[in-house]
Protein backbone atom coordinates (compact mmCIF):
# COMPACT_ATOMS: atom_id res chain seq x y z
CA UNK A 1 0.00 0.00 0.00
CA UNK A 2 1.17 3.53 -0.75
CA UNK A 3 1.55 6.00 2.07
CA UNK A 4 -1.55 8.27 2.19
CA UNK A 5 0.43 11.42 1.41
CA UNK A 6 1.93 9.80 -1.71
CA UNK A 7 -1.34 8.27 -2.88
CA UNK A 8 -3.18 11.58 -2.51
CA UNK A 9 -0.82 13.35 -4.92
CA UNK A 10 -1.12 10.79 -7.70
CA UNK A 11 -3.43 11.39 -10.64
CA UNK A 12 -6.05 8.80 -11.52
CA UNK A 13 -7.12 7.65 -14.97
CA UNK A 14 -10.83 7.25 -15.83
CA UNK A 15 -10.37 3.49 -15.33
CA UNK A 16 -8.96 3.75 -11.80
CA UNK A 17 -12.09 2.34 -10.12
CA UNK A 18 -12.11 -0.57 -12.56
CA UNK A 19 -8.49 -1.41 -11.69
CA UNK A 20 -9.32 -1.48 -7.98
CA UNK A 21 -12.44 -3.57 -8.55
CA UNK A 22 -10.40 -6.14 -10.45
CA UNK A 23 -7.73 -6.37 -7.76
CA UNK A 24 -5.05 -4.36 -9.52
CA UNK A 25 -1.81 -3.89 -7.59
CA UNK A 26 -1.36 -0.13 -7.87
CA UNK A 27 1.99 1.66 -8.12
CA UNK A 28 3.10 5.23 -8.94
CA UNK A 29 3.97 5.65 -12.61
CA UNK A 30 4.56 8.98 -14.40
CA UNK A 31 2.57 10.75 -11.69
CA UNK A 32 -0.40 8.38 -11.92
CA UNK A 33 -1.71 5.55 -9.74
CA UNK A 34 -1.45 2.65 -12.19
CA UNK A 35 -1.85 -1.16 -12.04
CA UNK A 36 1.44 -3.02 -12.30
CA UNK A 37 -0.42 -6.35 -12.34
CA UNK A 38 -3.67 -8.09 -11.41
CA UNK A 39 -4.32 -11.36 -9.58
CA UNK A 40 -3.13 -13.51 -12.50
CA UNK A 41 0.37 -12.04 -12.27
CA UNK A 42 2.81 -10.67 -14.84
CA UNK A 43 3.72 -14.01 -16.43
CA UNK A 44 0.13 -15.04 -17.16
CA UNK A 45 -0.82 -11.54 -18.29
CA UNK A 46 2.12 -11.52 -20.71
CA UNK A 47 1.19 -14.90 -22.19
CA UNK A 48 -2.51 -13.95 -22.33
CA UNK A 49 -1.53 -11.08 -24.64
CA UNK A 50 0.73 -13.24 -26.80
CA UNK A 51 -1.89 -16.00 -27.26
CA UNK A 52 -5.25 -14.26 -26.87
CA UNK A 53 -6.02 -10.62 -26.15
CA UNK A 54 -5.12 -8.19 -23.40
CA UNK A 55 -6.48 -4.79 -22.39
CA UNK A 56 -4.13 -2.02 -21.23
CA UNK A 57 -5.04 1.31 -19.67
CA UNK A 58 -2.76 3.90 -21.27
CA UNK A 59 -4.92 6.91 -20.41
CA UNK A 60 -1.96 8.52 -18.63
CA UNK A 61 -0.43 9.27 -22.03
CA UNK A 62 -0.96 12.67 -23.62
CA UNK A 63 -3.44 13.20 -26.43
CA UNK A 64 -3.52 16.43 -28.41
CA UNK A 65 -4.49 17.93 -31.74
CA UNK A 66 -2.50 20.19 -34.03
CA UNK A 67 -4.49 22.41 -36.42
CA UNK A 68 -3.04 24.93 -38.85
CA UNK A 69 -4.53 28.40 -38.56
CA UNK A 70 -4.85 28.30 -42.35
CA UNK A 71 -7.22 25.35 -42.04
CA UNK A 72 -4.97 23.16 -44.19
CA UNK A 73 -3.65 19.94 -42.68
CA UNK A 74 -0.65 20.24 -45.01
CA UNK A 75 0.39 23.42 -43.19
CA UNK A 76 0.13 21.64 -39.84
CA UNK A 77 2.28 18.83 -41.25
CA UNK A 78 4.96 21.24 -42.49
CA UNK A 79 4.95 23.04 -39.14
CA UNK A 80 5.43 19.78 -37.24
CA UNK A 81 8.32 18.87 -39.54
CA UNK A 82 10.26 21.71 -37.86
CA UNK A 83 10.31 19.56 -34.72
CA UNK A 84 10.56 15.97 -36.01
CA UNK A 85 12.81 14.32 -38.64
CA UNK A 86 9.90 12.39 -40.19
CA UNK A 87 7.95 13.13 -43.38
CA UNK A 88 4.59 14.27 -42.03
CA UNK A 89 3.50 16.02 -45.25
CA UNK A 90 3.33 12.70 -47.11
CA UNK A 91 1.25 11.04 -44.38
CA UNK A 92 -2.15 10.36 -46.02
CA UNK A 93 -5.47 10.95 -44.24
CA UNK A 94 -6.37 7.92 -42.15
CA UNK A 95 -2.76 6.90 -41.52
CA UNK A 96 -0.42 7.17 -38.52
CA UNK A 97 3.37 7.46 -38.24
CA UNK A 98 5.95 6.99 -35.49
CA UNK A 99 8.09 10.10 -34.87
CA UNK A 100 10.50 11.72 -32.42
CA UNK A 101 10.75 15.26 -31.08
CA UNK A 102 14.44 16.09 -31.37
CA UNK A 103 16.53 18.70 -29.59
CA UNK A 104 18.94 21.22 -31.09
CA UNK A 105 21.73 18.85 -30.01
CA UNK A 106 20.14 15.92 -31.88
CA UNK A 107 18.85 14.10 -28.80
CA UNK A 108 15.33 12.73 -28.40
CA UNK A 109 12.96 14.86 -26.30
CA UNK A 110 10.16 12.28 -26.66
CA UNK A 111 8.80 9.76 -29.13
CA UNK A 112 5.22 10.01 -30.33
CA UNK A 113 2.56 8.87 -32.75
CA UNK A 114 1.20 11.28 -35.37
CA UNK A 115 -2.05 10.59 -37.24
CA UNK A 116 -3.60 12.52 -40.13
CA UNK A 117 -7.31 12.96 -39.38
CA UNK A 118 -8.04 14.81 -42.61
CA UNK A 119 -8.28 18.40 -41.38
CA UNK A 120 -5.88 18.16 -38.42
CA UNK A 121 -3.14 16.03 -36.87
CA UNK A 122 -3.74 13.86 -33.80
CA UNK A 123 -0.72 13.26 -31.52
CA UNK A 124 -0.14 10.74 -28.72
CA UNK A 125 2.88 11.45 -26.51
CA UNK A 126 4.42 9.85 -23.42
CA UNK A 127 2.89 10.53 -20.00
CA UNK A 128 6.04 11.80 -18.31
CA UNK A 129 6.76 14.17 -21.22
CA UNK A 130 3.31 15.47 -22.12
CA UNK A 131 3.54 18.81 -20.31
CA UNK A 132 7.01 19.50 -21.74
CA UNK A 133 5.83 18.38 -25.19
CA UNK A 134 2.89 20.77 -25.09
CA UNK A 135 5.19 23.63 -24.07
CA UNK A 136 7.61 22.67 -26.86
CA UNK A 137 4.84 22.71 -29.46
CA UNK A 138 3.52 26.05 -28.24
CA UNK A 139 6.99 27.62 -28.18
CA UNK A 140 7.74 26.72 -31.79
CA UNK A 141 4.39 26.37 -33.57
CA UNK A 142 1.93 28.81 -31.98
CA UNK A 143 2.58 31.27 -34.78
CA UNK A 144 1.00 28.97 -37.36
CA UNK A 145 -0.95 26.33 -35.42
CA UNK A 146 -3.53 25.85 -32.68
CA UNK A 147 -2.45 23.21 -30.15
CA UNK A 148 -5.21 21.61 -28.10
CA UNK A 149 -4.79 19.01 -25.36
CA UNK A 150 -7.52 16.42 -24.85
CA UNK A 151 -7.68 15.73 -21.08
CA UNK A 152 -11.29 14.56 -21.39
CA UNK A 153 -10.30 11.43 -23.31
CA UNK A 154 -9.07 8.06 -22.07
CA UNK A 155 -6.84 5.72 -24.07
CA UNK A 156 -6.98 1.93 -23.99
CA UNK A 157 -4.96 -0.62 -25.94
CA UNK A 158 -6.38 -3.95 -27.08
CA UNK A 159 -3.49 -6.22 -28.03
CA UNK A 160 -3.00 -9.83 -29.13
CA UNK A 161 -3.79 -12.29 -31.93
CA UNK A 162 -7.49 -12.35 -31.02
CA UNK A 163 -7.82 -8.54 -30.82
CA UNK A 164 -9.33 -8.12 -34.30
CA UNK A 165 -11.84 -10.93 -33.82
CA UNK A 166 -12.99 -9.52 -30.47
CA UNK A 167 -13.12 -5.89 -31.56
CA UNK A 168 -15.15 -6.83 -34.67
CA UNK A 169 -18.18 -7.42 -32.42
CA UNK A 170 -17.95 -3.81 -31.23
CA UNK A 171 -16.57 -2.14 -34.40
CA UNK A 172 -17.32 -4.17 -37.57
CA UNK A 173 -14.78 -2.34 -39.74
CA UNK A 174 -11.89 -2.95 -37.32
CA UNK A 175 -10.63 -6.17 -39.00
CA UNK A 176 -10.29 -4.34 -42.32
CA UNK A 177 -7.91 -1.78 -40.87
CA UNK A 178 -4.21 -2.19 -41.67
CA UNK A 179 -1.28 -1.65 -39.33
CA UNK A 180 -1.02 2.11 -38.69
CA UNK A 181 -4.46 2.94 -40.07
CA UNK A 182 -6.12 5.54 -37.82
CA UNK A 183 -9.38 7.44 -37.74
CA UNK A 184 -12.81 7.97 -36.21
CA UNK A 185 -14.97 4.89 -35.59
CA UNK A 186 -17.97 3.87 -33.55
CA UNK A 187 -16.93 1.29 -30.95
CA UNK A 188 -19.72 -0.19 -28.82
CA UNK A 189 -21.85 2.74 -29.95
CA UNK A 190 -19.26 5.25 -28.72
CA UNK A 191 -17.50 7.79 -30.95
CA UNK A 192 -13.82 6.86 -30.70
CA UNK A 193 -10.48 7.43 -32.43
CA UNK A 194 -9.04 4.03 -33.36
CA UNK A 195 -5.61 3.07 -34.69
CA UNK A 196 -4.33 -0.39 -35.53
CA UNK A 197 -1.14 -0.13 -33.54
CA UNK A 198 0.32 -0.84 -30.12
CA UNK A 199 3.37 -1.41 -27.98
CA UNK A 200 3.60 -5.19 -27.65
CA UNK A 201 4.75 -6.42 -31.06
CA UNK A 202 1.35 -8.09 -31.44
CA UNK A 203 -1.53 -7.14 -33.70
CA UNK A 204 -3.93 -4.83 -31.93
CA UNK A 205 -5.59 -1.46 -31.56
CA UNK A 206 -5.34 1.71 -29.53
CA UNK A 207 -8.71 3.31 -28.80
CA UNK A 208 -9.15 6.93 -27.70
CA UNK A 209 -12.54 7.15 -25.98
CA UNK A 210 -14.37 9.94 -24.11
CA UNK A 211 -13.36 9.65 -20.46
CA UNK A 212 -16.94 9.28 -19.25
CA UNK A 213 -17.46 6.25 -21.53
CA UNK A 214 -14.12 4.54 -20.94
CA UNK A 215 -15.24 2.27 -18.11
CA UNK A 216 -18.26 1.05 -20.08
CA UNK A 217 -16.12 0.21 -23.12
CA UNK A 218 -13.33 -1.42 -21.11
CA UNK A 219 -15.86 -3.44 -19.13
CA UNK A 220 -17.55 -4.69 -22.27
CA UNK A 221 -14.22 -5.79 -23.77
CA UNK A 222 -13.23 -7.58 -20.55
CA UNK A 223 -16.57 -9.41 -20.52
CA UNK A 224 -15.84 -10.53 -24.10
CA UNK A 225 -12.84 -12.54 -22.93
CA UNK A 226 -10.05 -9.97 -22.93
CA UNK A 227 -7.60 -10.11 -20.01
CA UNK A 228 -6.74 -7.06 -17.90
CA UNK A 229 -3.00 -6.40 -18.26
CA UNK A 230 -0.78 -4.23 -16.04
CA UNK A 231 2.42 -2.29 -16.52
CA UNK A 232 4.63 -5.27 -15.66
CA UNK A 233 3.55 -7.33 -18.66
CA UNK A 234 3.45 -4.23 -20.85
CA UNK A 235 7.15 -3.79 -20.16
CA UNK A 236 8.12 -7.43 -20.77
CA UNK A 237 6.05 -7.50 -23.99
CA UNK A 238 7.65 -4.35 -25.42
CA UNK A 239 11.13 -5.55 -24.42
CA UNK A 240 10.65 -8.85 -26.27
CA UNK A 241 9.45 -6.78 -29.24
CA UNK A 242 12.63 -4.66 -29.13
CA UNK A 243 10.66 -1.44 -28.61
CA UNK A 244 12.17 1.59 -26.87
CA UNK A 245 10.93 2.99 -23.57
CA UNK A 246 11.44 6.74 -23.31
CA UNK A 247 13.65 7.77 -20.41
CA UNK A 248 15.39 4.40 -20.48
CA UNK A 249 16.39 3.25 -23.99
CA UNK A 250 16.03 6.70 -25.55
CA UNK A 251 16.39 10.18 -24.07
CA UNK A 252 18.00 13.56 -24.70
CA UNK A 253 21.46 11.94 -24.84
CA UNK A 254 20.57 9.51 -27.65
CA UNK A 255 19.99 10.38 -31.30
CA UNK A 256 17.46 8.51 -33.47
CA UNK A 257 20.37 6.99 -35.40
CA UNK A 258 22.15 5.71 -32.29
CA UNK A 259 18.81 4.34 -31.06
CA UNK A 260 18.33 2.25 -34.20
CA UNK A 261 15.38 4.37 -35.34
CA UNK A 262 16.81 5.43 -38.70
CA UNK A 263 14.05 3.39 -40.37
CA UNK A 264 11.56 6.00 -39.15
CA UNK A 265 13.25 8.85 -41.05
CA UNK A 266 12.01 8.98 -44.63
CA UNK A 267 14.20 9.81 -47.65
CA UNK A 268 12.56 13.20 -48.15
CA UNK A 269 14.04 14.45 -44.84
CA UNK A 270 17.52 13.01 -45.38
CA UNK A 271 20.47 14.53 -47.23
CA UNK A 272 19.47 15.08 -50.84
CA UNK A 273 15.76 14.72 -50.06
CA UNK A 274 13.02 17.12 -51.12
CA UNK A 275 12.82 18.63 -47.61
CA UNK A 276 16.15 17.57 -46.16
CA UNK A 277 16.85 18.79 -42.65
CA UNK A 278 14.93 21.76 -41.32
CA UNK A 279 14.29 20.10 -37.96
CA UNK A 280 16.02 20.61 -34.62
CA UNK A 281 19.30 18.72 -34.45
CA UNK A 282 19.34 18.08 -38.20
CA UNK A 283 23.06 18.72 -38.63
CA UNK A 284 24.09 15.99 -36.20
CA UNK A 285 21.36 13.51 -37.16
CA UNK A 286 21.95 13.84 -40.92
CA UNK A 287 25.71 13.47 -40.40
CA UNK A 288 25.11 10.23 -38.50
CA UNK A 289 22.73 8.98 -41.18
CA UNK A 290 25.37 9.69 -43.82
CA UNK A 291 28.49 8.54 -41.99
CA UNK A 292 27.33 6.33 -39.12
CA UNK A 293 26.93 6.84 -35.38
CA UNK A 294 29.62 6.14 -32.77
CA UNK A 295 27.37 3.83 -30.77
CA UNK A 296 24.30 1.69 -31.32
CA UNK A 297 21.34 0.34 -29.39
CA UNK A 298 21.60 -3.44 -29.35
CA UNK A 299 19.78 -6.48 -28.06
CA UNK A 300 21.51 -8.67 -25.48
CA UNK A 301 20.87 -12.20 -24.31
CA UNK A 302 22.64 -13.19 -21.07
CA UNK A 303 24.03 -16.66 -20.68
CA UNK A 304 22.24 -18.51 -17.90
CA UNK A 305 18.93 -17.57 -16.27
CA UNK A 306 19.80 -14.44 -14.30
CA UNK A 307 18.20 -11.26 -15.68
CA UNK A 308 20.51 -8.26 -16.12
CA UNK A 309 18.75 -5.04 -15.18
CA UNK A 310 18.94 -1.43 -16.31
CA UNK A 311 22.15 0.32 -15.33
CA UNK A 312 24.46 -2.70 -15.49
CA UNK A 313 27.78 -1.72 -17.03
CA UNK A 314 29.15 -3.59 -20.05
CA UNK A 315 32.80 -4.56 -20.56
CA UNK A 316 34.84 -6.20 -23.31
CA UNK A 317 36.17 -8.92 -20.97
CA UNK A 318 36.23 -10.11 -17.37
CA UNK A 319 39.13 -7.96 -16.20
CA UNK A 320 38.96 -4.56 -17.93
CA UNK A 321 38.17 -1.59 -15.71
CA UNK A 322 36.69 0.74 -18.35
CA UNK A 323 33.09 0.03 -19.33
CA UNK A 324 32.16 0.35 -22.99
CA UNK A 325 28.40 0.70 -22.53
CA UNK A 326 25.45 -0.09 -20.29
CA UNK A 327 22.13 -1.90 -20.16
CA UNK A 328 19.11 0.38 -20.56
CA UNK A 329 16.31 -2.21 -20.14
CA UNK A 330 16.45 -5.79 -18.92
CA UNK A 331 14.35 -8.56 -17.48
CA UNK A 332 12.87 -11.98 -18.17
CA UNK A 333 11.05 -12.70 -21.43
CA UNK A 334 8.19 -15.16 -20.79
CA UNK A 335 7.69 -15.85 -24.51
CA UNK A 336 11.42 -16.11 -25.10
CA UNK A 337 11.83 -18.37 -22.08
CA UNK A 338 14.89 -16.58 -20.76
CA UNK A 339 16.49 -13.27 -19.79
CA UNK A 340 16.92 -10.46 -22.30
CA UNK A 341 18.11 -6.88 -22.34
CA UNK A 342 18.81 -3.82 -24.45
CA UNK A 343 21.65 -1.39 -24.17
CA UNK A 344 24.25 0.67 -26.01
CA UNK A 345 27.66 -0.36 -27.29
CA UNK A 346 30.28 1.29 -29.51
CA UNK A 347 29.45 0.49 -33.13
CA UNK A 348 32.60 -1.59 -33.53
CA UNK A 349 31.39 -3.87 -30.69
CA UNK A 350 27.75 -4.01 -31.78
CA UNK A 351 27.75 -6.82 -34.37
CA UNK A 352 25.32 -9.68 -33.75
CA UNK A 353 27.06 -12.53 -31.93
CA UNK A 354 29.62 -10.34 -30.16
CA UNK A 355 30.23 -11.39 -26.55
CA UNK A 356 30.40 -8.66 -23.91
CA UNK A 357 30.30 -8.90 -20.12
CA UNK A 358 27.81 -7.30 -17.75
CA UNK A 359 28.76 -6.55 -14.17
CA UNK A 360 26.24 -8.29 -11.93
CA UNK A 361 26.68 -8.39 -8.15
CA UNK A 362 30.45 -8.08 -8.43
CA UNK A 363 30.80 -10.69 -11.18
CA UNK A 364 31.07 -10.44 -14.95
CA UNK A 365 28.26 -12.25 -16.77
CA UNK A 366 28.71 -13.01 -20.50
CA UNK A 367 26.05 -11.61 -22.83
CA UNK A 368 25.66 -12.13 -26.55
CA UNK A 369 24.66 -9.26 -28.84
CA UNK A 370 21.36 -10.40 -30.36
CA UNK A 371 19.22 -9.20 -33.27
CA UNK A 372 15.90 -7.59 -32.37
CA UNK A 373 13.03 -8.12 -32.04
CA UNK A 374 13.61 -11.07 -29.74
CA UNK A 375 10.06 -12.26 -30.53
CA UNK A 376 8.83 -11.61 -34.13
CA UNK A 377 6.24 -8.88 -34.65
CA UNK A 378 2.81 -9.94 -35.88
CA UNK A 379 1.43 -6.67 -37.26
CA UNK A 380 -1.30 -6.89 -39.94
CA UNK A 381 0.12 -4.92 -42.84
Amino acid sequence: MLAPDIASTLKKTPLHALHLARGGKMVPFAGYDMPVQYAAGVLKEHLQTRTGAGLFDVSHMGQMTLRAKSGKVEDAALALERLVPQDILALPPGRQRYAQFTSAAGGILDDLMVANFGDHLFLVVNAACKDADEAHLRAYLSDTCVIETLPDRALIALQGPKAAEILAAFCPEAPEMRFMDAGSHQVHGIACFVSRSGYTGEDGYEISVPADRAEALAGALLEAGVGAIGLGARDSLRLEAGLCLYGHDIDTTTTPVEAGLSWSIQKSRRSGGARAGGFLGAEKILAQLDHGAPRKRIGLQPEGRAPVREGALLFTDTTSTNSIGSVTSGGFGPSLGGPLAMGYLPTDHAADGTIVFAELRGQRLPMRVSPMPFVPHSYKR
